[in-house]
């Protein structure tokens, strides 16, 4: 599975599994993460959801290797659904989202450690809005920004593009705690557990009354970021 929903109980765990590419994004990832997250849905006892990345690496972007591969794969063409449904679940999701942000993440994976409500950061960590530095567009990066940061943050990752690390990140904002790199996967369990030891129901009903200030859904906001793409083509930022 290249990605995964590990059931604590009252808490879950998002894992992308392809560590063989430091869980760099393909068409079939995307599909996988998108079931979890409805899954989550689907489980009411579900409190709180942790995503990270299998084998010490949270996301490395798009797999340039698997987009530009020779044939094309299958899913190439529906990729541009395909993410924007992983996007879409993770802004619809009932249950707060805390991101386990080890090593880096990377333009689409920067994307993603964006989308979180709460993000986990080690110190020698980072995460790069690079797209500007390719010529590329960042929809979904600056979706994120848009939603949960000023502009002056979303201008300084996102026009520069160079990495933030760890500290920096809590600084700007970004990141909610910096810990110890070994320390980030048990951080953020342990805030997932402490966020579904609540009443029940009561970090969803907060964060639903966070989200009453906005008065569009999901594809209502990401159209207003996404340019169009012709057909088969990959969304910007991916691993180079």
């Amino acid at each position: 599975m290249d990605a995964e929903l590990i059931d604590h109980g009252s808490w879950g765990e998002l894992v992308m599994n392809r560590p063989e590419r430091k869980n760099a994004i393909t068409g079939p990832m995307g599909e996988a993460m998108a079931a979890c997250i409805a899954e989550v849905e689907n489980r009411g006892a579900i409190q709180a959801l942790v995503l990270s990345g299998a084998g010490g690496a949270f996301c490395s972007g798009l797999d340039l290797k698997e987009f530009n591969a020779d044939p094309a794969p299958d899913w190439l063409p529906e990729f541009q659904n395909i993410w924007r449904g992983v996007h879409r679940g993770l802004f619809r999701c009932r249950v707060p989202v805390i991101g386990a942000l080890e090593r880096y993440a990377i333009n689409g994976g920067a994307a993603l450690a964006l989308a979180c409500d709460l993000l986990i950061v080690g110190e020698g960590a980072f995460l790069q809005v690079g797209e500007v530095q390719l010529g590329m567009a960042a929809p979904y990066n600056l979706a994120w920004l848009a939603l949960r940061h000023t502009e002056p943050v979303a201008a300084r990752l996102a026009l520069i593009g160079d990495r933030h690390a760890g500290q920096e990140l809590v600084t700007l904002g970004v990141a909610t705690e910096c810990t110890a790199d070994v320390a980030v996967l048990d951080t953020a369990r342990a805030l997932a557990s402490r966020l579904a030891g609540y009443p029940d129901g009561a970090a969803a009903r907060i964060k639903q009354g966070l989200r009453t200030r906005l008065d569009q859904d999901a594809d209502a906001w990401f159209d207003r970021f996404t340019p169009a793409h012709p057909a088969g083509t990959p969304p910007p930022g991916g691993m180079r």
